[in-house]
């Protein structure tokens, strides 16, 4: 790979003796990595099932490597949603950054919804996930990814981090910054990228993380939590960035990230930061900063949404009498034709941009209630009462995932689509067939 000379010679200064070894990684194969939802099921469980040659990622402890050869998003097993593909070293900052169930939590740059979905996997259904992307056509990328993995408790915007600070001041507990960068680090995995590179986009980037890390200073509540990061190599959007952050803030301080899996220390003063380098790490390059608000956490409460009246509910609650084995307390809310379980303790989100607030349940028409996709990837098979679980050798699930009806005896009604106990989806069933209600945009091809 012809790697710009500018780009060389700073790499050289920040390596030293390292640069070679650096520059011998381009020779290597790149890592491919899944990351278990546990949500659905536990590492050790989908280790156990042997579809994929796995090989556990060591600082992701739901992360796993699998062969280049494999096709992991071809399996019905990725329709269910009990992975995310994702490169290894890209699962450190949302498991470097401690998330307790309970916790509000902000991903600020958050498409497509890796990190996301991993931090609304550790929340486990408990707070709440606020996933948010800037650009409207990535935040659909991301909505559809927290809609697969089944996370309940989250709220999918698209809006700046200025229009978000001026609604969420001192509300989050942890807030994931993975912010925009020149990509040094993604290099061998997408070589195209070496291409765009230049000085003008390093000052760009660093520019713009500068303003989404002040944005979000101000949404953190005291005592809550900032993981910085970046998939680069820049000291100007690494270090530097977080020393500009810190002469402004005197009520952040760096907390140390342990040097282990082949971890590297921040640079100069940086030493609690830590660079992961793929000539050190099986992975690509990245960069992860932990900062902390001083202070005493005050409870916050913004105003909140107002629930439906309970004729409004039911269509809904006729639905879950003959569909549910398990009732769902909280705050529902109609938005248009959709209704929705809000997250506990969810402010108001009225004059933002949102795709999706909270779970949707489905829609309400003319007196009838039809389920949601979402609403089917958030349930367990324990929770229903109608459901068709194929085993994962049966031909009914491709041909389910695929949009066509399938046959299957059994009681009629919406009936809950599973493959080995794992849900993929709504049929209706009528006369022994499955009437398919799998979301259109997520067929198989």
């Amino acid at each position: 790979m012809e790697l710009p000379i500018e780009y060389t010679e700073k790499m050289q200064k920040l390596l030293g003796d390292e640069y070679q070894k650096y520059l011998d990684s381009f020779e290597e194969s790149r890592y491919f990595g899944l990351r278990v939802n546990t949500l659905k099921t536990t590492a050790s469980n989908f280790a156990k099932k042997d579809i994929f040659s796995l090989i556990p990622v060591p600082w992701c402890e739901n992360g796993f490597y699998y062969l280049e050869a494999e096709r992991p998003a071809k399996h019905p097993y990725y329709h269910a949603g009990l992975y995310y593909l994702q490169e290894p070293s890209a699962m450190s900052p949302g498991a470097t950054l401690p998330i307790k169930p309970g916790e509000r939590v902000l991903d600020v740059c958050a498409a497509p919804g890796g990190k996301s979905t991993q931090l609304g996997a550790r929340l486990q259904g408990e707070g709440l996930l606020v996933a948010n992307d800037i650009s409207a056509g990535r935040a659909k990328a991301l909505l559809k990814n927290v809609e697969l993995f089944g996370i309940r408790n989250s709220v999918v915007m698209s809006e700046s981090p200025e229009r978000l600070e001026e609604r969420f001041l001192d509300f989050f507990d942890k807030i994931l910054i993975d912010a925009p960068c020149s990509g040094e680090g993604m290099f061998r995995k997408e070589p195209d990228m070496v291409k765009s590179w230049n000085k003008e986009m390093l000052t760009f980037c660093q520019n713009e993380q500068e303003k989404i890390m002040e944005f979000c200073a101000k949404m953190l509540r005291p005592g809550g939590m900032i993981l910085y990061s970046t998939c680069t190599f820049a000291v100007e959007e690494n270090e530097k960035t977080i020393a500009h952050f810190l002469e402004k803030h005197a009520e952040f301080s760096l907390v140390p990230i342990e040097k282990k899996y082949g971890f590297s220390p921040g640079v100069q003063e940086f030493h609690h930061c830590a660079r992961l380098y793929p000539h050190k790490i099986k992975g690509e390059g990245h960069f992860l900063a932990l900062l902390q608000k001083n202070g005493e956490a005050q409870q916050l409460t913004l105003a909140g949404e107002i629930g439906e009246k309970e004729k409004e509910l039911e269509p809904f609650f006729a639905f879950a009498k003959e569909t549910l084995k398990t009732t769902f307390y909280g705050t529902y809310k109609i938005f248009g034709d959709s209704l929705y379980l809000l997250p506990s303790g969810m402010p108001s989100m009225k004059g933002l941009r949102v795709l999706r607030t909270g779970w949707q349940l489905g829609t309400l028409k003319k007196g009838r209630f039809e389920p949601s996709q979402a609403f089917a990837m958030g349930l367990s098979k324990d929770e229903v009462l109608n459901t068709q679980d194929f085993p994962l050798e049966d031909d009914r699930v491709i041909r389910y995932l695929k949009g066509e009806t399938v046959e299957a005896d059994g009681k009629e009604g919406w009936t809950l689509v599973c493959v080995d106990g794992f849900p993929l989806g709504w049929a209706k069933r009528q006369g022994g067939r499955l009437k398919n209600k799998y979301a259109v945009g997520w067929k198989w091809e």
